[in-house]
């Protein structure tokens, strides 16, 4: 008879998200913490996931690889890096373990391994898992479809210092969200800061990125037209809205078939 509980592996356990994620599955009814990965020779290694995390000795203790049985109700789910990330992937699709991968950062080739292991177990993958974050891409497209060519889009995200990639995955998400509402590819009209001098082209899709102290996650979608502008903004207090995402997410997909999936399959949104 399968367990109500749903167990969850945590990869990396020692990081801010996956500290949180731990406290944050000893909050929420129906999930368990049933795994903790860290990397390869990190201090971590041997301690008790729950002590690491400040929740307190849960029993689990922090490894340095995914061990699962396919037999096993497990989803993993992870915040760690891209090359961590498609490790962990290879290990989901070995055993078919369901997988949230809440990481960004990823290059083509990471992306086309992700596509192609998500063929052989249930994937999640999102830029952000913050259920208000997902909300705003689809009112972009709304917003975008609705002013059309008239008014020129600029994005701007701030994160903490210690984030290493920029633009954000949910800024280059939100450039994809408007660039498709208004039948621009993406990939050819966002602009990533600007120097120089030179007129903005009509079809740019601005985008700044600013890292500075502790901030969470901030991003401000603007539509700008000759004599107002209209500005959509998300701001995460804390990361505790990540983790309340990716935690609903592995409860949505410790079922579904294999294949890949974001957070609008998850939250059931139609653009």
């Amino acid at each position: 008879m399968k367990s109500s509980v749903l167990g969850l592996i945590v990869c990396g356990v020692g990081g801010r998200m996956g500290g949180i994620l731990v406290r944050l599955i000893c909050d929420t009814p129906g999930v368990a913490l049933a795994g903790a990965v860290a990397r390869p020779g990190s201090r971590r290694l041997g301690q008790d996931a729950g002590e690491v995390a400040g929740a307190g000795r849960l029993g689990v203790e922090v490894v340095d690889r995914i061990d699962v049985s396919a037999a096993e109700r497990r989803v993993i789910v992870d915040f760690t890096t891209p090359e961590a990330t498609v490790a962990h992937m290879k290990a989901a699709a070995k055993s078919a373990t369901p997988i949230v991968i809440g990481a960004t950062g990823f290059d083509a080739r990471q992306h086309r391994q992700i596509r192609a292991l998500a063929a052989k177990t249930a994937t999640v993958l999102a830029p952000n898992m913050s259920l208000g974050v997902n909300l705003l891409l689809d009112l972009v497209g709304q917003v975008a479809r609705s002013l059309g060519d008239a008014y020129d889009v600029e994005i701007v995200e701030a994160h903490h210092r210690f984030k290493k990639d920029a633009p954000s995955g949910t800024a280059l998400a939100l450039v994809r969200a408007a660039g498709e509402a208004l039948g621009r590819k993406p990939e050819r009209v966002g602009v990533a800061g600007r120097s120089g001098f030179s007129e903005r082209k009509k079809t740019d899709i601005g985008l700044l990125s600013v890292r500075a102290g502790d901030i969470a996650g901030e991003h401000t979608v603007i539509f700008g037209g000759i004599g107002e502008r209209i500005e959509l903004v998300h701001r995460a207090h804390s990361r505790d809205a990540f983790g309340r995402g990716a935690i609903r997410a592995a409860q949505w997909v410790a079922d579904k078939e294999n294949g890949l999936y974001g957070m609008r399959d998850v939250l059931g949104q139609v653009t």
